[in-house]
């Protein structure tokens, strides 16, 4: 299957109008969902595909999240408020299911399908195999998998650039490190995370050549997702060897990662959701991957008439992740700081710098 879009322009004339509202008091989300808005709809029409009909009062959305749960303080979270927010936004109601095993994965998505659930989003690259055999049962109804491809017609596969955003904050880690040491730690080892991780060593080593970056991974299971005891204990090892920066990508054992840093008078940098009030004035910044945006954008291109299915990859460029910068952080980043991860955001959209994705070649250069 094609990518539908990837943050390429439409010709002239063909640009969507798009009315956005900041109004609400979560103007951060409803920002987000403005620019992904854009995004989705310029793909409706250079697409040139034809949705299926729906409106508001038809769709009765629901939400499989990943191990972890929806109050994991990170990437289900984040999923959990998009929907939240639709519900709020337009009173449709949505149901969800938290799943507790693999087993669960296959039982939850033909659940929902067969109860008339649409669209089904499901969260985390975990539920591919599932998606595949449950979606072909039901080609009516509209499905959505965030971090893997599932290549049918009825799927809307949606991934992150997360290596990009994971530059910045490495750019921003290399240079609050008073001691030219900086760590990650990531959850399950796999190509996903991996990207996390070299794309945060090359952004520290853009702002400082001979930073020195540790790395540890959790596991290599799904239980990686959740051990914040062995998230902490790889947390302090990295300090004992004089990081005093952690970035993690850990999922729910990333609390241990930064209740060890936060111990240690320590800086760390959260994942997936804005992190930054957790530990307010120990956390750098957070790498923000807008999944709560993508989950609305879903139950509203379906509401609207506006469904695709494909691939979408957001990056910078999209406005599909970003760095936290908020009240919790703002006496961390310095002017320079800020100059800096501005100027490389730009460079990264336009082009000039180039961030490598591990998974390309399965390699890390940094």
């Amino acid at each position: 299957m094609p990518i539908i879009a990837e943050g390429k322009p439409l010709p002239h004339g063909m640009e969507p109008t798009i009315i956005c509202s900041l109004s609400n008091r979560d103007e951060t989300l409803t920002k987000g969902i403005c620019m992904l808005r854009q995004f989705f709809g310029a793909a409706v029409l250079a697409t040139m595909m034809v949705a299926s009909p729906a409106s508001a009062a038809d769709i009765k959305p629901a939400v499989v999240y990943d191990l972890g749960g929806k109050n994991d303080q990170s990437f289900n979270q984040s999923a959990y408020f998009g929907a939240e927010k639709y519900m709020k936004d337009t009173g449709t109601e949505y149901s969800d299911f938290e799943i507790q095993n693999d087993t669960q994965r296959e039982q939850a998505l033909r659940r929902f399908a067969k109860r008339g659930h649409n669209p089904i989003i499901a969260i985390g690259f975990s539920h591919a195999g599932a998606l595949a055999k449950v979606a072909p049962e039901f080609p009516d109804t509209k499905f959505a998998i965030v971090d893997e491809v599932v290549d049918l017609p009825n799927v809307r596969s949606i991934k992150f650039k997360e290596h990009e955003g994971s530059f910045l904050v490495g750019l921003l880690a290399a240079k609050a490190a008073k001691t030219g040491k900086v760590g990650f730690v990531g959850g399950m080892d796999i190509p996903l995370i991996r990207a996390f991780a070299c794309g945060y060593k090359q952004g520290a080593k853009a702002a400082n050549p001979d930073v020195e970056i540790f790395e540890n991974m959790i596991g290599t299971t799904g239980a990686a997702w959740n051990d914040p005891v062995k998230g902490g204990e790889l947390a302090k090892s990295q300090i004992d060897r004089g990081a005093d920066v952690i970035y993690h990508a850990a999922g729910g054992s990333g609390s241990g990662v930064l209740q060890a840093v936060t111990d240690a008078g320590k800086l760390g940098i959260g994942v997936d959701s804005n992190q930054n009030a957790l530990h307010p004035g120990n956390m750098l910044t957070s790498m923000v991957k807008r999944v709560d945006t993508a989950v609305y954008s879903a139950f509203e291109d379906l509401a609207s008439d506006n469904w695709t299915s494909g691939i979408y990859v957001l990056g910078l460029a999209e406005n599909g992740v970003e760095w936290a910068d908020d009240e919790y952080n703002k006496d961390l980043i310095t002017a320079d700081m800020r100059a800096a991860v501005d100027q490389a955001s730009k460079e990264i959209i336009d082009g000039k710098i180039v961030v490598h994705d591990y998974r390309a070649d399965n390699s890390c250069p940094f």
